[in-house]
């Protein structure tokens, strides 16, 4: 499933219009990166926990030349699911 699939489901399941549930699922987005951004974790009762995590530099190697390579220290986010939507997957 992907973006307008979920707009889709949203707009039949709300009886909204595709724009209307296109809205609708924006908000909740730009809420959760929002909330990630400002407060590094969102957690959605039965559905999961999004938190900002710290990945450390490291060496890696370039595929293509086969050489070691820095890879910089950043900032991702992951995501653990709820054990409910564990049980129901």
């Amino acid at each position: 499933m992907n973006k307008g699939d979920l707009i889709e489901k949203v707009a039949e399941q709300t009886g909204e219009s595709k724009a209307g549930a296109a809205r609708m699922v924006e908000a909740v987005l730009g809420c959760i990166v929002d909330g990630v951004h400002r407060e590094a974790k969102v957690s959605i009762t039965n559905f999961g926990t999004f938190k900002k995590k710290q990945r450390k530099a490291r060496v890696g190697i370039n595929p293509i030349t086969k050489q070691p390579m820095e890879i910089k220290a950043s900032t991702t986010v992951g995501f653990s699911p709820s054990e409910t939507l564990r049980n129901g997957v």
